[in-house]
């Protein structure tokens, strides 16, 4: 009775994993060692999804606008051999500017920054911003920070603002920075072959982050 009732169970068994294998297959998918009665290995092989030669398309997200920040002692820019912007206890900031950053978008990130706290206080926290303290701003446009580096061994800037749209929301940040600083502000030249110097005091480095609104 015991050994009848040991097949019948087996047997029972081997037509579930069978209805499976059938019910498996027909959904698409690939079985291997579902004919084995002693049941050693159940493998489900799932196949790759099949979009034909072409990629999925990407959604397209914009990124926020970025700049990269430098707590310096003193910092300046050379074009040529000759100082067109230095500045002493303050921020070095790199701007880079995308095809859809507006004058909005650049505000926002201007006023960021200058807002940022960065700075010690007498407790020897960052809790003060260049306004705070009445530091400086050497601001210096960076398309290369806007580049593509997701692949392969060369940074793509498609990301990247054409020259037009650049220079003009570079422009426009400067503009609105003097507002707040004055003659606190310097500056980079856009479009040209510059040289940076600075004494990253820390060093403090950060990469900031403004998204459209």
């Amino acid at each position: 009775f015991e050994l009848i009732a040991c097949t019948c169970l087996r047997n029972a068994i081997v037509a579930i994993v069978g209805a499976t294998a059938i019910a498996i297959r027909s959904s698409g998918y690939r079985v291997g060692n579902l004919g084995n009665p002693h049941f050693d290995r159940l493998e489900v092989l799932l196949p790759r999804p099949d979009f034909g030669h072409a990629r999925p398309p990407r959604a397209t997200i914009h990124a926020p606008m970025i700049a990269l920040l430098q707590r310096v002692t003193e910092a300046r820019v050379e074009v040529g051999g000759t100082t067109v912007g230095e500045i002493g206890q303050g921020l070095l900031v790199l701007l880079a500017v995308e095809p859809a950053d507006g004058e909005v978008t650049v505000e926002r990130m201007i006023d960021r920054l200058l807002r940022y706290r960065v700075f010690e206080d007498v407790a020897g926290r960052m809790n003060l911003s260049l306004l705070e303290t009445g530091g400086a701003l050497l601001l210096v446009p960076q398309f290369t920070l806007a580049a593509d580096t997701s692949r392969g061994l060369r940074p793509s800037f498609t990301s990247a603002a054409p020259p037009e749209h650049g220079r003009a929301m570079f422009d426009h940040a400067v503009t609105h920075a003097r507002k707040s600083l004055g003659e606190r502000l310097a500056t980079g030249r856009f479009g040209e072959r510059m040289r940076v110097g600075l004494v990253n005091d820390g060093p403090v480095t950060f990469r900031l982050y403004t998204a459209p609104p």
